[in-house]
């Protein structure tokens, strides 16, 4: 179930990556919203990555126990940040549609 779980944040952390870097950001002296929400997307998607990685050859006999359980660790702070940043931009645009024009 948490493997599941893990999967579905990060289709969702690769898709919100995808969209930010597909996006046409203008580019500024300084570094912007949007591609810092990229960087973090991207991140998240990597910790992921290298949790499975690190699982699969866990299985294998290939890979420390103490490195797996950090890397499980990362990822799942990662989806959980990537959770409360969706429900944080659910609650604002929820907010933003119950305005009065």
């Amino acid at each position: 179930m948490f493997d599941m779980a893990l999967r579905a944040g990060g289709a969702a952390l690769h898709t919100l990556a995808s969209q930010a870097s597909a996006s046409k950001v203008a580019e500024s002296a300084g570094s912007n919203f949007g591609d810092m929400l990229t960087r973090v997307a991207q991140d998240g998607v990597s910790a992921l990555k290298r949790s499975e990685t690190l699982s699969l050859s866990a299985l294998n006999g290939q890979a420390p126990t103490q490195e797996v359980v950090q890397a499980v660790m990362a990822a799942e702070r990662s989806l959980q940040t990537a959770i409360a940043v969706r429900d944080k931009l659910v609650a604002a645009w929820q907010d933003i549609s119950r305005m009065s024009i």
